[in-house]
């Protein structure tokens, strides 16, 4: 998972580290069997601004696609990744209307490892088929498919019964699904909660966490996995990240995730997010995934290669995508606060070990191009 890349762009200054980030991701796939690169929206800090302050970003609007776009340039032709649209991305500086230059430097064509992948893509508020609403299927190892749907930020009604039809079709129903798209749920401060509604921003049409948790995602008996960014707080891990489990309608667990580093590193006007990275490696049967969180801006020098995993309970561990426990499915990872699914309560106190989430127990050599990837066989960064 690739983090909100607005603080990366908007100051002149910090732009090397978003090309440090998106570089490990192109030295290590091979290494790392990567499959994509979800970046979770809010790639720029303001989609039409010509006049930057000077205080809140140095850098007008074409300069901070432009930067975001050449960190992606480096995967061009190597690495089938999926960009997402957050509420930076559109308007003039947030969400003013659905107006987005994401089009004129993503567009459909623009990498050549898509093919193949790229599935379908929805049509926008144009009427133009974009990468804003699109599906990518991706083969692991094993042989199982991986189904992407990227969503546009607070998806309309349109891309929402797109997607769910996406998701239905029967030569579908075996592949693990999952879903990437900008606002959808809180950090663990928060409790994890669905976001309701956003009220300051002035689109219309839109659906938040819980009108896509209920539209499409509770509905679907194949999405199993949910990314998202956009919530974070300054200078604290635990408003960074946020994690969820919840049964669907066909009484399968979906795995909620929020990764969002952008006002680590200094807050809102630090250094972009210190160039954490989640990767999320998927098991040879595909049956479980371990979460690790690293940073290429710390393991590339000696000196600071010891802070580069994040250890922390909600930064490594590992859940499995199905398991039932005295008939029911139990949620609590390490670190996160306790909740219910399908209603019912999950029993014992905050952190301790039920029995599909356990630590990851790989090793942390911290050097840069080793991620400890040892017995698995799938990566999405």
């Amino acid at each position: 998972m690739i983090p909100d890349t607005q603080s990366y762009v908007k100051f002149e200054r910090n732009q090397g580290i978003w090309d440090l980030m998106a570089g490990w991701i192109a030295e290590n796939i091979k290494a790392l069997n990567i499959l994509t690169a979800a970046q979770v929206g809010d790639l720029v800090e303001a989609n039409d601004m010509f006049n930057p302050d000077g205080k809140r970003y140095n850098q007008n609007s074409l300069q901070m696609w432009s930067s975001v776009s050449n960190g992606f340039a480096r995967l061009d032709g190597k690495l089938p990744y999926i960009p997402c649209t957050g509420n930076h991305d559109y308007g003039i500086l947030a969400a003013e209307d659905r107006r987005t230059k994401f089009p004129d430097f993503f567009p459909i064509e623009r990498n050549p490892s898509i093919k193949g992948v790229l599935v379908e893509c929805c049509v926008n508020r144009d009427g133009k088929k974009t990468l804003e609403n699109a599906a990518y299927r991706m083969k692991t190892p094993s042989g199982r498919h991986l189904l992407f749907v990227a969503l546009e930020f607070a998806p309309c009604d349109t891309a929402v019964a797109w997607a769910k039809s996406f998701f239905a079709r029967p030569e579908y129903a075996d592949d693990i699904g999952v879903v990437a798209t900008h606002s959808y749920m809180r950090h663990m401060m928060d409790n994890n909660k669905l976001i309701v509604d956003e009220s300051g921003y002035k689109i219309r049409d839109v659906n938040y966490g819980k009108a896509i948790w209920e539209k499409l995602i509770q509905p679907a008996s194949n999405i199993r996995l949910v990314l998202c960014g956009h919530i974070a707080v300054p200078d604290n891990f635990r408003g960074a990240v946020g994690f969820r489990r919840d049964k669907n309608a066909s009484g399968k667990i979906v795995t909620q995730m929020l990764f969002n580093t952008q006002a680590l590193g200094g807050g809102w006007m630090g250094n972009g997010g210190d160039g954490w990275l989640r990767l999320l490696e998927f098991a040879p049967d595909c049956k479980h995934v371990t979460v690790k969180t690293f940073s290429p801006l710390f393991a590339i020098s000696p000196a600071t290669r010891h802070l580069a995993w994040e250890n922390s309970d909600f930064n490594k561990f590992t859940f499995k995508l199905k398991r039932r426990q005295n008939g029911y499915e139990q949620f609590l990872a390490p670190g996160f606060h306790r909740g219910c699914v399908g209603g019912r309560a999950a029993a014992g106190a905050r952190g301790q070990g039920l029995p599909n989430l356990v630590r990851a127990g790989t090793s942390r050599r911290g050097g840069f191009g080793d991620a400890g990837h040892e017995g698995f066989q799938a990566h999405a960064a």
